[in-house]
């Protein structure tokens, strides 16, 4: 058991139908993602990055091979060796390509109800989300609406609610897709400050070369396989 790997993977296969219908959306994706460590998953559209993503976020398990989370084996080909529901509120957060705030509910009370559901007291959950939000640098928007904030603001809601629980792991769905460049640097940079700061194990799958100096390894994925990752000054060189 290797504590120091926030997300580890070996062989990871998904295959979808059989016989003439088979398709292999995945096949024996194979990656390390140490504590304090920022991936980049970059690849074509239908290279199975959405796939992997979902296997390592214990929501559509793999077909064969194996998911270990700190240390432990969570799943074993379509076997899960945890609770799922549990292990994922408590070890993983998620970031998507929208930010998938509740409406009708205030930048703070997005976050904090995350804590909330998973135990914490009203007042420990809010100040836990202030101390966030304080953290991302939205803490002046925590009472508006989500309406009220920017494409950017957004996302760093949805980053603190992320990190409420402080997880082990944080998975990201093309963040910036819906950003211009200047705010979708800025919110890759904050990936990379939250990998470092809070000890996460990070993986960005994104179409944006621009920041790729931002990451500490970047893998590309095509045709389901994970080539073997290379350090982003090399990749930009």
């Amino acid at each position: 058991m290797n504590e120091h790997l926030a997300i580890e993977t070996r062989g990871l296969t998904k295959v979808y139908g059989s016989g003439n219908t088979e398709v292999v959306a995945m096949r024996d994706a194979t990656v390390a993602v140490r504590r304090g460590e920022v991936i980049a998953l970059l690849g074509p559209s239908g290279a199975g990055k959405s796939t992997f993503l979902t296997a390592v976020g214990l929501i559509n398990p793999p077909t064969s091979g194996q998911v270990l989370i700190s240390g432990v084996l969570v799943l074993d080909g379509p076997i899960a060796l945890v609770h799922l529901r549990s292990f994922r509120r408590k070890h993983i957060g998620y970031v998507f390509q929208k930010s998938n705030l509740i409406p009708f509910l205030s930048a703070r009370e997005n976050v904090q109800i995350a804590l909330q559901l998973d135990g914490a007291s009203p007042r420990r959950a809010r100040r836990r989300t202030l101390e966030l939000l304080e953290e991302l640098g939205v803490a002046d928007r925590a009472e508006n609406g989500t309406s009220m904030l920017s494409g950017g603001e957004q996302q760093r809601v949805a980053i603190a609610r992320a990190l409420a629980n402080d997880p082990s792991v944080i998975l990201a769905d093309e963040p910036t897709a819906a950003l211009d460049s200047h705010r979708g640097r800025q919110v890759m940079e904050l990936f990379r400050r939250v990998a470092h700061e809070h000890g996460a194990g990070v993986i960005v799958v994104t179409h944006d070369q621009r920041t790729l100096e931002v990451f500490d390894t970047i893998y590309e994925m095509e045709d389901g396989a994970i080539t073997n990752g290379i350090h982003s000054q090399e990749a930009v060189r």
